[in-house]
C-alpha cells in the first residue's frame, strides 16, 4: 500500500477554524467542491461532486480541532476503501494540517495526478482560510487532462 501525504501550515489560523472548514458542508465547499452536501455527522456520508465525477466518503472519527478521518465509500475504483486522515496541530502562529490519502493499492499515474490535485486543494484551504476565499471545483487550478 502506498500514500498520498502532504503538510500545510495556515497562518493566523486556530485548529478550531481549521477544523470548521473540514467538518462543515459550508467550509467544504469553500475549498473543495461547491458540489459538497450530506452529513458531516461521525458515522455519516459527504458526497462530493466535480465537473467529471465525484466521491462518497463515510466520516468514521472525529476529535474536534485534533483530527478526522473519513473512508471512501463510492468514486473512483482506485479509491474506494482508502481514507483520507486530517491531523491538527499549533506551531505558533500557524495551524499545521498535516494530510494522508492513505491506502492506495498501487502508485499509478492516477495516484500522481492526485497527488498533485490534493496540493492544489490543501492550497485552496490555506487562502481560504487567511484570505477568506478558497478555489474549490469548478473554478479550481486545473492540472491536466484528467480536471
Amino acid at each position: 500500500m502506498v500514500d498520498i501525504l502532504h503538510r500545510v501550515g495556515i497562518k493566523g489560523a486556530t485548529p478550531t477554524q481549521v477544523y470548521d472548514a473540514l467538518t462543515t458542508v459550508e467550509g467544504l465547499s469553500g475549498w473543495w467542491t461547491t458540489g459538497t452536501s450530506g452529513s458531516t455527522d461521525t458515522g455519516g456520508v459527504l458526497q462530493f461532486r466535480f465537473p467529471l465525477g465525484g466521491v462518497d466518503m463515510k466520516v468514521l472519527e472525529q476529535f474536534p480541532d485534533e483530527h478526522l478521518t473519513w473512508l471512501v465509500v463510492d468514486g473512483p475504483a482506485e479509491w474506494i476503501g482508502t481514507t483520507v486522515d486530517w491531523q491538527l496541530r499549533t506551531d505558533g502562529d500557524f495551524t499545521i494540517v498535516m494530510f494522508k490519502h492513505e491506502g492506495w493499492k498501487d502508485p499509478i499515474e492516477f495516484m500522481h495526478h492526485c497527488s498533485t490535485k490534493w496540493a492544489t486543494y490543501l492550497l485552496s484551504l490555506k487562502t481560504l482560510i487567511e484570505d477568506g476565499h478558497g478555489r474549490p471545483a469548478p473554478t479550481d487550478l486545473h492540472i491536466a487532462y484528467l480536471d
